[in-house]
This record gives C-alpha cells, structure tokens and sequence, in this order.
C-alpha cells in the first residue's frame, strides 16, 4: 500500500512567513500553523485547505503560490537543507533530492530524464498536489536553486498539470521563472540546460553560510587545534556521512592520499579512524538534534546511520543519553 503524501510542519511555515511579509493578522490561520513543530507530519489534504485559507485573505494577487515559494529558506526544507552543504554543483543537488524526496513527501515522486543537451524533473499528474502546491513547490525550488548559486537561473521549460489560468496569471508565471510555462500537461516538469548541472555552489547565501557556520563549530569541537588537512578530512567526512558508506578507504580517496597516510596523519593525533568518527558524529550529532526541523530518523541519515536505533545505541555509547532526552534538555523540557 502506497504511503500517503505529506509535507512537513518545516515546509509549512512558508505560509507563516507569507502572511508576516502580507502583514495579515489571521489569528484562527496562524493558530493551526503554530501548532505544528518543523519536524511534524501535515497531511497533504491539511496543506491545501491551509494555503486556499491563506490566498483567500489576498484574491487579487495574481499569482499567490509564486510568492509563498518565494519566501524558501534552508529551515523550511529540514535535512535537504543540510544535504545541499555537502553538494559541490547543482547537479549533486538534484542527485540529493531525487535521494531522499521521500523524507519530504512521505514517497519518491520525482522521475528524472537527461536528454542530449537537459534534464528534466518531472512528476506524473497522478501525483500532483493541486494548484497552489504544485506552484508553491515549483517557485520554491527555483528560488531555493538561485539562492545557491547567486544567480538569476532560468530554466528551460517549467510545466503544470493544472488548467491555464487568465492571460495575467499567465505573465506573472513567465515573469516569475523567465522561460516558457505550459499549462494543461501531462506532468508537472522542469527542465534545465545539462550544463547546468556542472555548476558550483560558492556557499555565500546567508542561510547556508549560517548552516555552514553551525557545522563548522561542531567539527572544531569535534578536533580542536586542525591544520588545514584536517578541515579537509572533517569536510570529506560530513560529505560522505549521508551515503552510508563512509570508510577510511573513501575518505583517503577523496583526499588524494593513501589509507596508510591516512591513518599516519591520524596516528599523529593520537586517533583512530574510529575515534574520529564517533567523535565528528557526537558533535555533528549535538548540532542536528538543537534544530526542531530534523527527525531523529533524518538525524541518524544525515550522520550514516542505516537506522533511527543504531544511532540511538551511539549516541548512548557517547553520552549516555539518550538522544530524545538530549534533545528535551536542550529545548529545556
């Protein structure tokens, strides 16, 4: 049986920013909307009562979800936001998010085609969320993509299952992306140029930098004193984490040395591979758990862990907590 779509409390908090920046009061609204924590379940249903809630409040913006998507920030997107910090070009991105839609949606959904000269992401019309979802979604990884690469990215082609809107609903889409908008398709779809894909991130977006600046504090605890060899290995490493197969041989790889040279550079140190690791998961571990959007499941990916109860054991091992009750501490429970 097919697990039912949903967003997460993270994602829905756009809808809170939107009606901040329309300056809109809508006490009953924000009322269900605060009541639901970044790392909640909301129902897909819920999502689209919510947003038709929202819109009403302002009918003659032409274009309403363009906004709303707009507003997309790392916090709104929970573990995708961490994954992207470790992508070095846009296509390592949407390899991230074809990966673990899932954590988002409940269910993989995207489907991805490469033709000679773009690549396309698509979702069948099955799947679609409804209008102003499907806009939402549409403008936010847009705008969450411009934002990584400071620059103004226009796709090839962007594609809607839902009906043609009005000529002016029609401009406002076209302004909004910069390239040609299809109404009435078969799927919903995105298309860029292959080039894209080599693209790099120069990491200078103030949400990422503040993600970037968390990170980094948790590794400098994690091996206090490092030359740059060692930020280089502490990088590779929370790279690698979230695949779930981190090993000195991949690490020693990515680093242009070998295993043995490797475990010189550490023996130096007076550490194992072993120590290293669990000591940059305890601390990265520390960091994760302070942000409300991430689920102890996304905590356990993001760190390597094939599962919420191996982490758990860890954490254990390390502190002897357990990671719920270090979370209750820090959110002072």
């Amino acid at each position: 049986m097919a697990t039912s779509m949903r967003v997460t409390g993270a994602w829905v908090q756009l809808l809170t920013d939107w009606l901040d920046k329309e300056n809109l009061p809508a006490p009953e609204l924000r009322s269900i909307l605060d009541s639901r924590g970044p790392a909640d379940i909301v129902a897909l249903p819920l999502w689209r009562e919510l947003l038709a809630r929202a819109v009403a409040l302002r009918p003659e913006l032409p274009a309403p979800g363009l906004a709303i998507g707009a507003l997309v920030q790392p916090r709104h997107v929970g573990v995708l936001g961490y994954l992207t910090l470790t992508c070095q070009t846009l296509g390592e991105v949407m390899l991230a998010y074809q990966r673990y839609e899932s954590l988002f949606y409940g269910r993989d959904l995207v489907e991805v085609e490469a033709g000679a000269d773009r690549m396309t992401m698509r979702w069948p019309a099955a799947v679609a969320v409804g209008e102003l979802a499907d806009s939402v979604s549409v403008a936010a990884m847009i705008t969450f993509i411009r934002r990584l690469l400071e620059r103004r990215l226009v796709p090839l082609r962007v594609s809607f299952v839902f009906a043609a809107p009005d000529a002016g609903v029609r401009r406002a889409y076209r302004e909004f992306l910069g390239c040609p908008v299809a109404f009435g398709a078969g799927h919903t779809s995105v298309s860029f140029p292959l080039s894209f894909l080599g693209l790099s991130l120069p990491r200078s977006d103030a949400a990422s930098r503040a993600l970037l600046d968390h990170q980094a504090r948790a590794l400098l605890r994690a091996l206090p004193d490092s030359d740059d060899f060692d930020r280089a290995l502490q990088r590779t490493l929370v790279g690698l984490l979230p695949e779930g197969r981190v090993s000195l041989r991949r690490v020693a790889e990515r680093l242009h040395v070998s295993p043995r040279t490797l475990q010189r550079r550490l023996a130096g140190r007076a550490l194992s591979w072993q120590m290293l690791l669990d000591r940059t998961r305890e601390q990265l571990a520390d960091q994760y758990l302070a942000d409300r959007s991430l689920t102890l499941g996304e905590i356990a990916l993001l760190l390597g862990y094939s599962e919420h109860s191996a982490f758990s054991r860890a954490y254990r091992q390390w502190t002897g907590r357990t990671p719920e009750r270090a979370r209750r501490s820090a959110s002072g429970w």
